[in-house]
C-alpha cells in the first residue's frame, strides 16, 4: 500500500489544475532520458500520489471534492504535454474510481474512498489475447465455497507495476448459480500483492515505454465477494462510463501535441539554422517556416477546443452528445499528436534527428497511445448520429 497519512483535499478544478502545472514542471525535467532509458517514474508517480490528483473525483459524500470530468482532462492534458506516459499510468484509477460510482455498492466505494484519500493507486488488468476480438474475455471468477477464484491472464495492464489496487475483468462462471450473482462481467478489485497474482515487467512498445503496461497472470487467486463489482450498470446503460475513458485518452493526445509543438519552437529558436534560400539569419524568421507552424498550432488549438467542450458535454451526463462530442475531440486530437510530433522533424532540420535529442518520443508516444482504439469507428459513430438519429452504441470505447 502506498504509505501517505492523508493527501491534501483539493477541493476546486482551479486548485487541481494549479497543481498539474506545478507538477508538470518537475515531471517534464528528465522525460526524455526515461523514455530513452526506460526508467520506470517511481518517484513521480509517488508524488502525484501524495499530491491528492489521485483523489479528485472520490464523491463529496465520502470524503473528496468531486471534480468533474473536465477537470480530470485539463488534469491530463497537462501531464501529457510534460510526460505523456506519466499521464497514461492513472487512466485506469480514474475510469475505475468511476466504476465504484456508478455500479459499486456504498460499502465499496466507501472503502475504496478512504484508500484513495490516503494516495491508494488502481491500475486495470483488463485486456487479453485469447479472444476473437478485443471484447472477449477469458478469464473467469467463479465460486468456491463462501468466495470466489479467479484464473487468467491479462496484456496491456498499464500502471500495475505501481498499483497497489488491480481492477480484474472477470466473466462470471456459475452455470448453477452458486453464487446468486448474476450473469455478466465483473471487475474484482483486490491488492496487488494478493497471493497468486503475478505482474511482470515486460512492457517493450515503440512508445509509451514508462507506463507498466506489462503482463498480469491470475493462479487460483482467491476474492471475497465483496471485491466485486458488476461492470454491466455501467456499460450496458447510458451512463457515460465510456465518454469519461475517451475523454481522458483525448485529453493524453492533446497534450501530446502541444508537447511536440513547444519542443518543436524550442529546438528552431534555439539550434536550427535558416535554410539559405530564405533570406534570414534566424530559423525562426523563415516565412514558410512561420507558415508551418502557424498551421501546427491551428491543429493544436483545435484539439484542444474540442477537449474543452467535449469536458463540458461529459459534465453535463447527457450520455449520447457527450460520446458523440468526445470521440470528436479524439478524433482531432489523434491527427493532431501524429501530425505535429512527426513535423517536428519538418521543421527542426537534419539536427533534430540526432538521437541524443530523443525528440522522437514525442511521435513515438503519440503512434502507441493512438493506437489505443480506432478513430475510424469514431466517424462511422458521428456519421450515423448525423444522417440517422442513431445514438452511439453502449459500450467503454466512446
Amino acid at each position: 500500500m502506498t504509505a501517505i497519512s492523508a493527501c491534501p483535499i483539493l477541493a476546486t478544478s482551479a486548485e487541481a489544475v494549479a497543481v498539474a502545472r506545478e507538477l508538470a514542471a518537475e515531471f517534464a525535467t528528465g522525460a526524455a532520458a526515461r523514455d530513452r532509458q526506460r526508467e520506470l517514474p517511481f518517484a513521480e508517480i509517488d508524488r502525484l500520489s501524495a499530491s491528492g490528483l489521485l483523489a479528485i473525483t472520490v464523491p463529496g459524500g465520502y470524503g473528496g471534492a468531486g471534480l468533474p470530468a473536465s477537470t480530470v482532462a485539463e488534469v491530463f492534458r497537462i501531464l501529457a504535454t510534460a510526460d505523456p506516459n506519466i499521464a497514461q499510468i492513472p487512466h485506469s484509477h480514474f475510469v475505475y474510481v468511476n466504476l465504484l460510482r456508478l455500479a459499486g455498492t456504498d460499502e465499496q466505494l466507501r472503502h475504496h474512498a478512504e484508500l484513495l484519500l490516503h494516495g491508494a493507486r488502481i491500475a486495470n488488468a483488463q485486456s487479453e489475447r485469447s479472444g476473437a476480438t478485443v471484447a472477449d474475455i477469458a478469464t473467469t471468477v467463479r465460486p468456491v465455497g463462501n468466495r470466489f477464484r479467479i484464473d487468467g491472464a491479462k496484456y496491456y495492464c498499464t500502471g500495475s507495476l505501481f498499483a497497489d489496487t488491480l481492477a480484474v475483468l472477470t466473466r462470471l462462471d456459475d452455470p448453477d448459480g452458486e453464487s446468486g450473482l448474476a450473469d455478466g462481467q465483473y471487475v474484482a478489485f483486490l491488492p496487488a500483492d494478493t497471493p497468486g497474482v503475478h505482474i511482470v515487467d515486460d512492457w517493450h512498445a515503440l512508445g509509451q515505454r514508462t507506463t507498466g503496461s506489462g503482463t498480469v497472470t491470475f493462479d487460483g487467486v482467491v476474492v471475497e465477494k465483496s471485491a466485486l463489482v458488476p461492470r454491466g450498470p455501467a456499460v450496458n446503460e447510458p451512463t457515460g462510463y465510456g465518454a469519461f475513458a475517451q475523454l481522458l485518452h483525448a485529453a493524453i493526445d492533446a497534450g501530446i501535441a502541444r508537447g511536440a509543438l513547444a519542443a518543436a519552437a524550442s529546438f528552431v529558436r534555439e539550434k536550427s539554422r535558416p535554410w539559405f534560400e530564405a533570406g534570414v539569419t534566424q530559423a525562426g524568421d523563415d516565412p514558410l517556416l512561420i507558415q508551418r507552424f502557424g498551421e501546427l498550432a491551428v491543429s493544436v488549438q483545435a484539439a484542444e477546443a474540442a477537449l474543452t467542450v467535449a469536458g463540458a458535454t461529459v459534465d453535463n451526463a447527457d450520455a449520447a452528445e457527450a460520446s458523440l462530442a468526445v470521440a470528436g475531440a479524439k478524433i482531432l486530437a489523434d491527427k493532431a499528436a501524429n501530425e505535429v510530433s512527426s513535423a517536428l522533424f519538418e521543421v527542426s532540420g537534419t539536427r533534430s534527428a540526432a538521437a541524443d535529442s530523443n525528440l522522437d518520443h514525442f511521435w513515438r508516444n503519440a503512434r502507441t497511445h493512438t493506437l489505443h482504439d480506432p478513430v475510424r469507428w469514431k466517424y462511422q459513430h458521428i456519421g450515423r448520429a448525423v444522417l440517422h438519429g442513431t445514438p452511439p452504441p453502449l459500450h467503454s470505447a466512446i
